[in-house]
Formats: structure tokens, sequence, C-alpha cells
């Protein structure tokens, strides 16, 4: 059976994460140097092979002394482990969309996940690229990866939540 080749238009893909700070708002950052692939046996991608790597070192929260801390020991630990990977193990259809499953590795531990995965569709540039689009979205709790820093509030509760919300768009380019 043929297979068919894509790889993430870096250009036109963004991560971000979400996690809730002194339990009362969110903090939004993403990380900014992504790299990927997918590989397809059929047209509508089911059973497809993705695999996905972001650049710790890339991490961008819009604060600069914030984005050190999370590639800090106390967090990532961005000098000893400095991607974090996905490697899929189904990516099943669900109706229109998809459930992706697979390993996610972040600081050196490597976990299972689920993934909600919305097709946008496919469609050809002006360039003649034809690109598939795909919205992903899921939760993790960051201690099942050792990022475990916290601290505790006088008021009760913590300053960082355990739980972190994952959303991408995500652009693939089919390869000739």
């Amino acid at each position: 059976m043929a297979t068919t080749q894509w790889s993430l238009d870096p250009t036109h893909s963004e991560l971000q994460f979400k996690v809730k700070h002194l339990m009362i708002t969110t903090v939004t950052g993403s990380m900014n140097t992504l790299t990927g692939s997918l590989i397809a046996e059929t047209e509508d991608f089911e059973n497809a092979k993705v695999t996905f790597e972001a650049d710790i070192n890339s991490i961008d929260t819009g604060n600069t002394d914030r984005d050190n801390h999370l590639k800090s020991g106390d967090f990532f630990d961005g000098e000893q482990f400095p991607k974090m990977t996905f490697t899929s193990s189904s990516f099943e259809k669900d109706g229109g969309d998809y459930v992706l499953k697979g390993d996610l590795t972040l600081k050196g531990t490597t976990k299972p996940i689920k993934l909600n995965v919305e097709f946008g569709g496919i469609a050809t540039d002006p360039w003649g690229n034809t690109k598939a689009g795909f919205t992903v979205s899921g939760k993790i709790n960051r201690t099942d990866f050792g990022l475990t820093w916290n601290a505790a509030l006088e008021t009760g509760g913590v300053m960082v939540s355990e739980d972190v919300r994952i959303l991408g768009e995500l652009q693939f380019v089919k390869q000739a």
C-alpha cells in the first residue's frame, strides 16, 4: 500500500499550553520551534503515524523571567532535556474528527496521552502545495512528567495548577 508523507509547516502552525496561575487566571505559553511529520496510508488519514518535536528553549509566555523559570530545572530543564517529543500509537476516526493516542516525552519521562483532533480540511496554496489542517486539544498532568515545582498560597491552594491544557493549530504539507 502506498504511503503519503506530510511534513509540518512550522510557519503556519502553533503549539500552546495553558495553565491556571493562583487558581484564578490562565497563563498561556507557546513553543515556537516545531517539527513534525504525518505518514498516511489512506486519504482520510485513519491510522496515520504522527511524530512531533518541540524545542523547550523556544518557550514563550510573553515574560522573560517566567520563560527562564520554565526552562530551568524547576520545570522543563531545557539544558538537560532540550526537546519535547510525541510519537503516535493510533490515529482513529471519531465521526469527522480523530482521536490521537501516543507517547509524550517531557523532561526524560514518557507517558501515554490522548488528544482530540479536529480535521480542518485539505487545500492547495497559491504555489501548488497541498496542505492539511488540524486543530489538536488535550490535557496532561504536568507532575506525571516530573514538572513538580509549586508554591503553597497563604489563602490555600497552590500557585500553579497540575493540569495543563494543550492546544495546537497544525498545518502539514504533502510531500511529492
